[in-house]
């Protein structure tokens, strides 16, 4: 990376990400909010400040990448907070919606500074407490590129450095233009996070009874219904029609479900064929590190290596896209 990395909010997206730059020996500084988080960071050794306007002016003078590692309501403030006092810095954000964030910069004009970003790691716990080292080591990272057919040198210079960082904490860079993210997300993260709730919600109804029989399948399929409430708003609503379509596609097989149950003979053997394939399909795509004998990590994306600028390199993130393939830079 050619230039400090400045992480604005450090929850424990925010916090993981200061705690791996800084064991790779990465020049970083952050903020947060909270006077109290930033002390504690402060105290285990970080370089940290409850000051926005400080920080930013720090980041301005050194030519730092600055990250946005906050949720989604924050994000307007943010910006304009750069356009004051870091009005060239080039930044990346974490948030888990791509395309409310680009409509953002977009408006404000800031799109030949800004590359997006989404870490597809994390727990159901938040705040700097949750911060960890290793959060990041093999997660998909999404890098967005919807700018990089207009780019100039500098975005693409730009655009290294996210994809640098993201390879510095041992996340896999993969690249997807906004609309394609938000889809995907929509399928695989935000549907969860409504079903999680809705199952939460099914068995606390069921009385102590059924609270107490509850087991690893109830554990597991409600884990992220422990989120804070207000960022599953934030992810879910930012996305609402990303979102709908798959709920609507959910709906069909459930009432498709629901009448196979009522009828004279019940039987749901469609739907659970289906839904064992399709967990065999993801876990034959995710299991080649657990089900490898070598001892060296194998990745079971797809790998691309790519250098930016050169001709050709745009349908390269394209192909990359299609397969869901991670990139390496040289």
């Amino acid at each position: 990376m050619k230039r400090p990395i400045c992480i604005l909010g450090l929850g424990l997206i925010g916090g993981s990400l200061l705690r791996d730059l800084a064991a790779c020996d990465q020049p970083v500084f952050g903020y947060n909010r909270s006077a109290s988080a930033a002390h504690a960071a402060a105290t285990a050794g970080f370089d940290v400040s409850p000051s926005l306007e400080e920080t930013l002016a720090r980041a301005e003078e050194v030519g730092a990448l600055i990250v946005i590692a906050t949720p989604m309501p924050a994000i307007p403030m943010l910006l304009d907070a750069l356009l004051l006092h870091a009005p060239t810095c080039g930044f990346t954000d974490v948030v888990s919606v791509k395309r409310k964030v680009w409509e953002l910069v977009l408006e404000r004009g800031m799109q030949d500074r800004y590359v997006g970003g989404h870490p597809m790691a994390g727990t159901a716990d938040s705040g700097w407490e949750a911060s960890q080292t290793g959060l990041f080591q093999g997660a998909a990272w999404v890098i967005t590129y919807d700018h990089a057919p207009d780019a100039s040198p500098e975005w693409i210079s730009l655009w290294t450095d996210v994809a640098a960082m993201i390879l510095a904490v041992g996340a896999e860079a993969i690249p997807a233009r906004v609309d394609s993210h938000d889809a995907a997300v929509a399928r695989i993260s935000h549907l969860v996070h409504i079903f999680a709730e809705v199952l939460a919600v099914v068995g606390d109804t069921g009385g102590a009874l059924a609270q107490s029989l509850a087991a690893s399948s109830f554990r597991d399929s409600t884990r992220v219904a422990g989120t804070q409430p207000a960022l599953v708003q934030a992810m879910c609503e930012t996305n609402a029609t990303a979102v709908i379509a798959a709920l609507d596609e959910a709906l069909i097989m459930l009432h498709d479900a629901r009448d196979s149950l009522a009828a004279p003979h019940p039987d749901i053997s469609d739907l659970a064929d289906a839904g064992y394939a399709a967990r065999v399909r993801f876990e034959a795509r995710h299991g080649a590190r657990r089900e490898s004998v070598s001892p060296i990590k194998i990745s079971s994306r797809p790998l691309l290596r790519l250098h930016p600028g050169t001709p050709g390199w745009i349908r390269q993130l394209e192909h990359a896209e299609s397969l869901g393939g991670r990139i390496e830079i040289f």
